[in-house]
């Protein structure tokens, strides 16, 4: 808690010991940036707890179908032995033989959501592939934290989330990074005002200005942004230093840093 503020980081990743700094190594080397922290689950607690962070949801991306199930388990024990402080997301791979399964198995490891990383996983939002997905998430209410743009590749622009938010209507996703990493002013354009659809703010303040990323969140509604830091890759008294610096009102701060995602993901435990 910070002055009296609740906060949830609603975008962390983390890994086993044993693989932390391979993968730590091999996404900031996808982005070029160099990772602020290591990855590992004790970190986070760690600087979450000197930052004042009450809560964090946690989540990493399976690159092969094969991952999928070792991931959801490993997020879910994790979880588990956090005392409370953690909530978790599973992951899902288009190419997976038994979607309906692995979700199946998510819901029963008590994961509140789905994450899903077009640019990584090297597929597009709106690949028949993935329909699948969104169908069973959809009817089991899970929402689905996706990464979305990137101007490098065509995978996760508003071009190819439109169609699925308009066709999956009941279907909740909340586009990380404002809605499109390295294209915020386009995304905020294109995609607010969308009722199924809400943001997180995460690997965002250190490409663009706090006065610009404050009127992108106004234009998107303080109501449908979280605040998350994307652990590892920056860390959190950085952006909560660049979060408090847009000067946004209690009300306004309270409903991203904790209110939005408590609502989403069933957070009881701040």
């Amino acid at each position: 808690m910070i002055d009296g503020y609740r906060i949830v980081d609603a975008h962390c990743h983390v890994y086993p010991d044993r693989i932390a700094e391979r993968a730590v190594a091999g996404t900031g080397a996808f982005y070029g940036v160099p990772f602020a922290l290591d990855g590992r689950v004790s970190t986070l607690r760690e600087v979450s707890a000197a930052c004042g962070v009450d809560h964090a949801v946690i989540q990493s991306v399976a690159t092969t179908p094969a991952q999928v199930k070792s991931i959801n388990e490993f997020i879910a024990a994790t979880v588990a032995a956090g005392g409370g402080f953690f909530t978790g997301l599973g992951t899902l791979h288009p190419d997976s033989a038994d979607l309906a399964g692995d979700v199946e198995h998510l819901a029963e490891l008590g994961l509140r959501g789905v994450k899903l990383h077009p640019d990584i996983q090297r597929f597009k939002i709106d690949d028949y592939r993935c329909l699948r997905i969104y169908e069973l998430c959809e009817r089991r209410g899970l929402p689905i934290l996706m990464h979305t743009g990137d101007n490098r590749y065509d995978y996760s622009n508003p071009n190819r989330l439109l169609p699925v938010l308009e066709i999956y209507s009941s279907l909740t996703v909340i586009g990380a990074h404002l809605g499109g990493w390295s294209i915020w002013e386009e995304a905020a354009e294109k995609l607010h005002g969308i009722p199924n659809l809400w943001f997180d703010c995460s690997s965002t303040f250190s490409w663009v200005d706090p006065s610009v990323v404050k009127r992108l969140i106004l234009l998107l509604g303080c109501d449908r942004v979280l605040f998350g830091t994307d652990y590892p890759m920056w860390h959190p008294k950085t952006e909560l230093e660049r979060f408090f610096s847009m000067g946004l009102t209690r009300e306004q701060s309270e409903q991203i840093l904790s209110e939005n995602a408590k609502k989403l993901f069933g957070i009881e435990t701040i």
